[in-house]
């Protein structure tokens, strides 16, 4: 067991669990489908919260009540969270441009724009990582107090977790074979097969276990899954998109509505709580850190295999992993490719 699911809220916690799920999925839709979804999700929508979080804290600056009790302001005020949404934001408007042909989209060159807006994302995450190994270190018990008032423990986990990080961005492969679907909805990148993709997964749902654990139910398992599961069954190749899309339209939405996850019969925390609980203005007394050393092995080790296996294949065929597709005769691959112009 990852997570305390039991008790009075424990079908709640389980039909949240469902609805964001679902919501990412049927969002991502709307986002892909076309370019009003595209224009909407990624630029109309954080054009307006650009404005209301200015607002927000222009009013805490001046000391309006309104403003200093406003839940993102409260809730979500750690650089790390506005990092996150600006940068997958970011990805999303890229990713439209080469599936659109907008601008430099159009140019060979920009193909690379995907490898580096998704190695920025994961080094935002290993600097987050290797920031809680260092503040746990300092801590007499491991124990330190984020900004938006939650416990993190700090231990050898992050630092672990922080390398698969760097890891994982070595396993992205083919970084110019980036293609437009024949029905103008996807930007595919073929080469991101599912070798790929489940050591991103749990290398990024550790993250989210050791960084973000009052959230990590939501914005680890079910983001996580919505991208993963749409690639498998019926956007094959679209993958990188699909994830950009869901996660920037999630920070979105947790960035206006953090008591979603914080304070309501929603809210899931994991079992590293041992008390039963988390509370900013009580220090943890009992903590059960082995879900995080165990998924920080896991993590290092998928990735260390599956950078492996691309150095094996790269030798065998004789090819620049990072150049060139290496990937071409498997199964994804070839899906992927049969849908691309």
């Amino acid at each position: 067991m990852l997570f305390q699911i039991y008790g009075e809220n424990a079908g709640y916690q389980l039909i949240g669990w469902l609805m964001v799920f679902v919501g990412l999925i049927l969002v991502n839709e709307f986002a892909r489908r076309s370019k009003f979804g595209g224009i909407t999700c990624f630029l109309v929508i954080p054009a307006a919260l650009t404005v209301y979080f200015v607002a927000i804290y222009v009013g805490a600056a001046r000391g309006a009540e309104w403003a200093l009790n406003n839940p993102t302001y409260v809730y979500m005020n750690g650089w790390f969270h506005y990092f996150k949404l600006y940068a997958a934001t970011a990805g999303c408007i890229g990713f439209m441009m080469l599936k659109y042909k907008w601008g430099v989209g159009k140019t060979e060159w920009f193909k690379v724009f995907p490898f580096l807006i998704v190695a920025a994302n994961i080094l935002i995450a290993v600097v987050s990582d290797f920031e809680s190994g260092i503040k746990g270190a300092m801590s007499p018990d491991g124990w330190w107090l984020s900004s938006e008032g939650v416990w993190l423990y700090g231990g050898w986990w992050n630092w672990l977790n922080g390398i698969a990080g760097i890891i994982n961005i070595f396993c992205m492969t083919g970084w110019w074979g980036i293609y437009v679907s024949k029905d103008k909805k996807d930007m595919l990148w073929p080469d991101m097969i599912w070798l790929y993709i489940i050591a991103y997964d749990i290398w990024n749902f550790q993250y989210t276990y050791l960084n973000l654990p009052t959230h990590a139910w939501y914005c680890g398992l079910a983001l996580l899954l919505a991208p993963t599961v749409a690639n498998a069954l019926w956007n094959k190749g679209g993958w990188i998109q699909n994830r950009a899309n869901t996660l920037a339209l999630w920070c979105m939405f947790a960035q206006v509505f953090p008591l979603f996850q914080d304070r309501s019969i929603f809210t899931t925390i994991p079992v590293l709580y041992a008390d039963g609980f988390m509370d900013a203005a009580i220090r943890p007394t009992l903590v059960n850190p082995t879900a995080q050393g165990v998924i920080s092995i896991l993590s290092i080790g998928i990735n260390a295999l599956a950078l492996a296996i691309i150095i094996k294949r790269a030798k065998e065929q004789k090819k620049n992993p990072y150049k060139n597709e290496i990937f071409t005769d498997t199964k994804d691959f070839q899906l992927a490719m049969a849908r691309a112009e």
